[in-house]
């Protein structure tokens, strides 16, 4: 029997694939457990509205992530850290600051979705990337680091 698949199913397939089951298995577990419904002419036709929905949903998703980067490369975030005769600095710039000090600037970003292996603990300036969207729109924030008084 053919199924579309309404959510993930380990060893089986993934969301909206249509795949071909044994019957008993999917009356049984798959349709019973709403994990898929049977594959008819109609159903086929409400999955490619649903998957046209979702790739302009995608799509406009992208377009914004490609409006956040361009607002990205002109505004650089500034901080001012105290720091030691030598230039040792006292403290550090972490991901949180970062989106702290873009939010007051009125861009929204995710915490988790800038790529800063370990906080700026050095003055001078540092270019961070940030992952907007699944890896396809990466923007770049320029973080300046001064010193303090």
């Amino acid at each position: 029997m053919k199924v579309i698949l309404l959510k993930d199913v380990r060893k089986l397939g993934k969301k909206d694939e249509v795949m071909e089951v044994s019957d008993g298995y999917a009356r049984n577990y798959l349709i019973k457990n709403h994990l898929a419904i049977q594959y008819t002419s109609g159903s086929s036709k409400v999955l490619e509205q649903q998957q046209e929905v979702r790739q302009e949903q995608e799509d406009e998703l992208k377009e914004q992530a490609e409006q956040v980067k361009a607002q990205l490369a002109k505004t650089p975030v500034e901080f001012m850290l105290a720091a030691g005769k030598e230039g040792q600095v006292f403290g550090s710039v972490s991901s949180k600051n970062i989106v702290a000090a873009l939010q007051k600037k009125g861009i929204q970003v995710d915490k988790r979705k800038v790529l800063l292996d370990t906080p700026i603990s050095s003055l001078g300036t540092t270019r961070v990337k940030v992952d907007l969207y699944r890896n396809q729109v990466i923007g770049e924030i320029v973080v300046k680091v001064r010193q303090k008084g």
